[in-house]
């Protein structure tokens, strides 16, 4: 049993975990990086970036089924799923390919196996053992089911879902957030009848109110269905489908139930607790210095209280190598974290929604303004309807951004320089957006919350 010292032991190559090792090599640490699947962890291998490409193709046959309205002459004549899983596994396996590489090329060791805490600040992987002057803990998340809920045949979660080389004809969703509605948005647009059921009481139920409202307005349109404020009672299946029975008494069909009710922290198994790491319902706890109760231990991503978003963990991976070199980073402000869901239309948020904004400082200390993409040339010509919402302190910074239409994720980068830099409605005005883009929008909005808007009615 061989035992190998570095300054720094990672537990976990996902976001978290790889940007913790990448960060520290740069800084002269030496490091050990433990994974026991694949390098990029859930987002590279089993979400994001899988997902993302399952939604362009879903894009692609929509752009194709609606040519006609711009005047072009184009037949959908079908998904091949096969060759759709193609063109996904060729994006995941280049990226994989490149951050490998940029692993090999920097002074980390890669460790590959199951690895577990035997010891305040050592790692047991394959009868070796790999002890850190300092441990970050980055073992992500997995796909949460209900109680009772067996994962098993028809019942799938993201994962399976992501490996189907047909397209059903019938899919009942269980979960209507950011998991959920993109599924339903990809079948959708491959021509899957769509019923999302979700407990609480609006879509994205996460999101500003305003824009679960607009959510729940576009998906009608679209025809996907959706049962809110109702809760899963059961499910049967048989060889054929499924049949899910509501507390209400309700029952549905389909070929495929994919229980999308969020996912959860990936600690048991580890010795966390047995070695003083304080847990709680699963989740590892952390001061904002992302510092476990061992003194030297950190933990990133989605094992961390918080929102479980890639760019979350990975900002959280460079933060604890910084902290551990003593180079003391300003801590991460969660609330200035940007959100996208990459539905059609998509969803883009950042900071406060209306509601908290209002139970911090006051309904009469905030004012809001509803920018409708109606008004926006570039929205017009890719034919989305939405809108971009601001909310702002009165005679203050702007607190809270929130967007839906098609491609406004992009728009997030500006948004969240707005909210995080306390930026004031005047000054953004008098900033010059590019003309004809998306990106105008925000300005016009700001333009309206300033006092003088333009291309708005207000």
């Amino acid at each position: 049993m061989a035992e190998h010292n570095f300054d720094v032991v990672i537990l976990g190559g996902g976001s978290g975990g790889y940007a913790a090792a990448l960060r520290s090599a740069q800084l002269g640490l030496s490091v050990a990086l433990i994974e026991r699947d694949k390098l990029g962890g859930t987002c590279l291998h089993r979400g994001c970036i899988p997902t993302k490409a399952l939604l362009h193709s879903a894009e692609v046959a929509d752009v194709t089924r609606e040519a006609a309205t711009v005047g072009i002459n184009a037949t959908l004549q079908g998904v091949d799923m096969p060759a759709v899983n193609k063109y996904r596994d060729g994006i995941v396996d280049r990226l994989f390919k490149g951050l490998t590489g940029l692993v090999a090329s920097k002074p980390i060791t890669v460790v590959a196996g199951e690895g577990r805490m035997v010891g305040q600040k050592s790692i047991s992987v394959n009868s070796d053992t790999y002890t850190g002057k300092n441990l970050v803990l980055a073992t992500g998340s997995y796909s949460k089911t209900l109680p009772g809920l067996e994962i098993a045949g028809r019942v799938i979660t993201s994962e399976q879902a992501l490996q189907l080389d047909f397209v059903p004809n019938k899919v009942i969703i269980l979960g209507g957030g950011v998991i959920g509605v993109e599924f339903a948005s990809i079948w959708k647009s491959f021509g899957t009848d769509v019923t999302i059921i979700e407990g609480l009481p609006t879509l994205v139920p996460n999101e500003d109110a305003s824009v679960s409202k607009a959510m729940e307005r576009a998906y009608r349109k679209r025809g996907i269905n959706f049962k809110t404020g109702v809760r899963f009672q059961g499910v049967q299946q048989s060889a054929t489908g499924v049949i899910v029975t509501l507390e209400n008494g309700e029952q549905f069909d389909a070929e495929l139930l994919l229980v999308a009710v969020g996912r959860g922290p990936n600690t048991a198994g580890f010795g966390y607790e047995e070695n003083g790491i304080t847990v709680d319902r699963g989740y590892v706890i952390t001061n904002d210095r992302l510092q476990t109760s061992v003194p030297g231990v950190f933990a990133a991503g989605d094992i961390v209280p918080g929102l479980q978003l890639a760019h979350r963990g990975f900002q959280q991976g460079i933060f604890i190598a910084e902290e551990i070199a003593g180079l003391k980073p300003a801590t991460i402000d969660e609330l200035g974290i940007p959100k996208v869901t990459y539905s059609e239309p998509e969803i883009a948020s950042v900071g406060l929604t209306e509601a908290k904004a209002a139970e911090i400082h006051g309904q009469e200390n905030i004012s809001v303004y509803e920018y409708n993409l109606g008004g926006n040339g570039k929205s017009q010509i890719l034919g989305t309807a939405g809108f971009v919402k601001l909310i702002r302190k009165n005679n203050g910074p702007i607190i809270g951004i929130h967007m839906i239409g098609s491609r406004v994720g992009e728009q997030i980068g500006e948004a969240q320089l707005i909210v995080n830099w306390e930026a004031f409605p005047e000054e953004v005005a008098s900033l010059v957006h590019a003309h004809p883009t998306q990106n105008e929008a925000l300005g016009e909005a700001h333009l309206a919350l300033a006092g003088k808007p333009l291309h708005a009615h207000a």
